[in-house]
């Protein structure tokens, strides 16, 4: 029976008092076994109760094998341990001997374990980015290709900047950081990065090189472009942190559930929601939501320059009054807004890449007033004089449909009568268009009788029946009255009859046909006995 802490206080003091283990064990009720073992762990320094470490075997052996665990610099196996204990006459088994290299390993890590300072922040101090593999999005010919996501944050506020893109260039590096640092309203004191190719040419005795592009660029925004150290999570952490969290909510996984993007544009989308959701929430670190901590940290960012910096951008070109740019004796087309606006275009691969200084922000929370910075706005598949390339996506209000038919026209009105009409709904608009295709008379009055039968039934029911006689093709004078008579009695549209010239009541001619002609001799003889039968 496990003994009280009273009875166990009562066990030592009995036995200061009397100095004799059997006297003390009267004293107190136990056995004079149970008053030399308390007291034989209170003179050696080990606590009272608990469970007491019996000799082991192995015991004699740790020696040796805390000496091979220094030696591997903790990494020995316990099997190859064991292996040489049992050469040099240990007689355990390797059960024991696996627990005995856990706890020296556990012992040999602890003298060993490498510890971490914190990263300085302040505001204004600290931008960090990385890059991410993103999913596969159709490219300009349809056919999937790889993305990547450029994340960044800033380390005090930890606000999230995330861009999709289609390669790691050195131009689409500088024009994501012209973007991040429109977007976040102003430039930091430092930059800090991994060692891609486009940061990082080089390491001499340790020392990153620098791509002279990018210092060029850190000089033109005022900051300092520095490397992580190689296997630092001090100085990697965050920005493979931003990486790592984009990538789980932005890339299709059966984790996440999220579908397959139809185009770069449902990505760009998808981004633009993502960084809404993580700066508008309170950051578990901070204890602040990212948005409203970058408005305090936007007071100790430097002024952002007025104009990029575009020196590795490639070449500038206007865009004409059609939309398009001309680079090699080819027209290439660009999104709408951009008519007489300096582009700068590239060429990379077998594509042309053009890049524009867009003016207007998207609206998002936190995000800073002024020029939006550097985006890609169109690539193209290169081409040859006499083959322009034409994104019919860039021409919305086209009167041509994208598949070459022409587009439907869409109703606009121009009088009070006009709009009364359209205002009863979409099946005045698709009656109207039908109708006019149909060379349907008298329109301007239907309309009138339209809006008419609005004010005594209802414009619901009007708008149900104009559709319908849209879908049949009923323009006549007495049809619309006609459907809503029909829909009163609670019919449906499921029965549509549409009008048209296959079926009719009207007799055909077909009996004319044989007119004037002579008869065969099997008709004249057909036709005799029928008209004596008939007598």
């Amino acid at each position: 029976m496990k003994k009280s802490d009273r009875e166990i206080m009562e066990i030592p003091e009995a036995y200061d008092a009397t100095g004799s283990a059997h006297s003390a064990a009267t004293l107190a009720g136990v056995d004079p076994k149970t008053v030399r073992r308390y007291a034989a762990a209170r003179d050696a320094g080990r606590p009272v109760t608990g469970p007491g470490r019996r000799p082991r075997m192995i015991d004699a052996y740790l020696p040796k094998i805390e000496e091979w665990v220094e030696r591997s610099q903790g990494t020995v196996r316990a099997d190859v341990v064991h292996a040489r204990l049992v050469g040099v006459g240990f007689s355990g088994t390797e059960r024991t001997t696996r627990r005995a290299v856990a706890q020296v390993k556990a012992a040999w890590r602890t003298g060993h374990r490498r510890t971490y300072r914190p990263w300085i922040i302040e505001p204004g101090l600290w931008l960090q980015f990385d890059w991410g593999e993103g999913p596969k999005v159709p490219g300009v010919d349809g056919t999937p290709r790889r993305t990547w996501l450029f994340c960044a944050w800033l380390a005090w506020s930890r606000y999230r900047v995330v861009i999709p893109v289609w390669d790691q260039t050195l131009p689409t590096l500088i024009g994501c950081l012209d973007a991040t640092l429109a977007l976040i309203g102003g430039v930091p004191t430092y930059v800090l990065t991994d060692n891609p190719r486009t940061v990082t040419v080089d390491h001499v005795a340790g020392v990153p090189v620098r791509h002279p592009q990018i210092v060029e660029a850190g000089r033109h925004y005022g900051t300092q472009v520095h490397t992580c150290v190689p296997y630092d999570p001090e100085s990697k952490g965050g920005s493979e942190s931003t990486v790592r969290i984009a990538k789980a909510d932005l890339v299709p996984t059966d984790a996440n559930l999220r579908p397959v993007y139809a185009s770069f544009a449902a990505l760009e989308a998808a981004c633009t929601a993502f960084c809404a959701k993580v700066n508008g929430r309170t950051h578990r670190e901070s204890d602040r939501v990212p948005a409203e901590a970058l408005v305090d940290e936007r007071a100790r960012l430097h002024v952002l320059p007025t104009a990029p910096h575009t020196s590795a951008l490639g070449m500038t070109r206007t865009v004409g009054a059609d939309q398009t740019i001309r680079f090699g004796s080819v027209r290439y087309s660009t999104p709408p807004g951009l008519v007489g606006a300096e582009v700068w275009v590239r060429v990379a691969g077998e594509e042309l890449v053009v890049v524009a200084d867009l003016d207007v922000l998207p609206t998002m929370p936190g995000w800073a007033a002024g020029r939006a910075g550097l985006a890609e706005v169109a690539r193209h598949r290169l081409s040859t004089p006499g083959n322009p390339r034409i994104d019919l996506a860039h021409y919305p209000d086209h009167p041509q449909d994208p598949t070459g038919a022409p587009r439907p026209p869409r109703p606009r009105a121009r009088s009070a009568a006009e709009k009364d009409f359209l205002g009863l709904g979409a099946g005045a608009h698709t009656w109207l268009i039908e109708a006019s295709a149909a060379g349907a008379t008298r329109i301007r009055a239907k309309m009138a009788a339209a809006v008419e039968l609005a004010a005594l039934i209802g414009d619901g029911p009007v708008d149900a029946a104009l559709g319908i006689a849209a879908a049949a093709g009923r323009f006549g004078e007495g049809d619309l009255t006609a459907i809503c008579d029909h829909q009163a009695t609670g019919a449906t549209a499921a029965g549509l009859v549409a009008a048209d010239e296959t079926h009719s009541a009207q007799p055909g001619t077909a009996s004319w046909a044989d007119f004037g002609t002579t008869p065969t001799t099997s008709t004249t003889t057909t036709t005799h006995r029928t008209e004596e039968t008939a007598r």
